[in-house]
């Protein structure tokens, strides 16, 4: 354990000078980086030797958000590249997976097998719930790397090692370059099990780009819009993935799952769900201390208040929505964890989980399991300071917005 971190560079970021010079190089490349869906997609097909995308009903989606990332003031130029390296990479994804898809259409049949959701807010205890119960070989996750390139491209299938494995090495070891502080607040490795929010990036329709940049254009179209094509495209995903790399049950784990329950039921309809509760007040502070240092990736200044407000309207809005929907899925099928339980006895949890999987919690997973508790102890890496003032909020004000969620699931 050490001393918590103070961020008092929020507003005006400072870098090291190897970060500062990683962001000078990625600048250098701004030219040849340019925001514009033509473009992307020219090189998309240029990088792969494929043209076909697939539906092109994500077209429209892809113009809102490249004209709400254009939109954001003191965008950078290693910025512009950083959200050009991202949008290339989805369309490239996408290329890879109708191709998958047309030369083996028997993908369409495979069959889902009841998967476990994990749904709750960041720093609710998701992330360990989700790595813990990933421990033994029960269900089927997806590692980082291959969240984010979950197809081969043609002249690397078979390759060994994988080359996605060491592009996200390299890119791992920008961000932790960059903001060194982030692993504190959310860690991050190539090899860690990571959400299927980066799968439903790939039809571009996801809540991932709200974390990314402060986007109220993509964020209201989004919002505005049903997200069941999309978890349906999703699963088409899942399905690619278990032919390319095995697997029968998957364990998945997303935030935005809490406002979207009455989809997720809809195209995963034999689901086990399980919520994860914490006071949101902490939450949302820790959350939007994540945001505020990130955005150091793409901006400079950082208007830091502008974001935690925008963040507490969103937070209001999940959480609202839970409070309508949750009982869409009944106790047959969803558990409510609390963290400080969940953080007593986290055995106990993960045999619960199983409980309700209809899986056995036998010595084979229960060992994998004690030993990756025995080695994520909380807070190993240390912790960052925050505060109400930090993001100009008040908690009186924060208790008052967010009293139906506690009302409803922690009192």
């Amino acid at each position: 354990m050490t001393d918590a971190v103070r961020l008092t560079d929020l507003a005006q970021p400072q870098f090291s000078a190897e970060g500062r010079q990683i962001l000078d190089m990625m600048a250098m490349m701004a030219a040849q980086c340019r925001l514009d869906a033509d473009a992307l997609h020219a090189q998309a097909s240029a990088d792969t030797g494929l043209h076909d995308f697939g539906p092109d009903d994500y077209r429209e989606r892809l113009d809102v958000y490249l004209t709400a990332l254009r939109e954001i003031d003191g965008l950078h130029d290693a910025g512009r590249v950083n959200f050009y390296g991202q949008l290339l990479q989805l369309l490239k994804n996408r290329l890879l997976l109708t191709d998958l898809l047309r030369r083996h259409p028997e993908i369409n049949d495979i069959e889902l097998r009841s998967p476990i959701v994990i749904a709750g807010l960041p720093r609710t205890g998701t992330t360990h719930l989700h790595n813990l119960l990933a421990a033994p070989p029960t269900f089927r996750t997806m590692p980082y790397w291959e969240s984010n390139e979950p197809f081969p491209l043609p002249n690397e299938v078979g390759a060994e090692p994988d080359p996605r494995r060491t592009r996200m090495d390299v890119a791992v070891g920008v961000v932790n370059m960059v903001m060194p502080y982030f692993p504190l607040m959310h860690e991050m490795t190539t090899d860690h099990v990571h959400e299927e929010i980066q799968l439903l990036a790939n039809d571009i329709s996801t809540m991932l780009f709200e974390t990314l940049a402060e986007v109220p254009r993509w964020r209201d179209y989004y919002r505005a819009h049903d997200q069941t094509p999309h978890y349906q495209y999703l699963a088409t995903q899942l399905k690619a993935m278990q032919f390319l790399r095995g697997g029968e049950r998957w364990l998945l784990k997303s935030p935005q799952h809490l406002e979207q329950v009455p989809v997720l039921d809809r195209v995963f309809g034999d689901s086990i769900v399980v919520f994860t509760h914490r006071d949101p007040v902490p939450v949302a502070l820790s959350m939007i201390a994540m945001i505020t240092y990130s955005a150091r990736m793409h901006r400079s200044p950082v208007p830091v208040e502008l974001i935690a407000n925008s963040w507490v309207d969103r937070l209001d809005q999940m959480l609202t929505a839970l409070v309508r929907d949750r009982d869409t899925i009944g106790p047959e099928r969803s558990l409510d964890i609390r963290f400080d339980d969940f953080m007593a006895d986290e055995l106990a949890v993960a045999e619960r989980v199983y409980a309700l999987a209809g899986e056995p919690f036998t010595a084979e997973a229960r060992q994998p399991i004690a030993d990756y508790l025995a080695g994520h102890q909380r807070g190993r890496l240390g912790s960052v300071e925050t505060s109400f003032e930090m993001f100009g909020l008040q908690e009186s004000a924060l208790r008052e917005r967010f009293a139906p969620y506690i009302e409803r699931f922690l009192k």
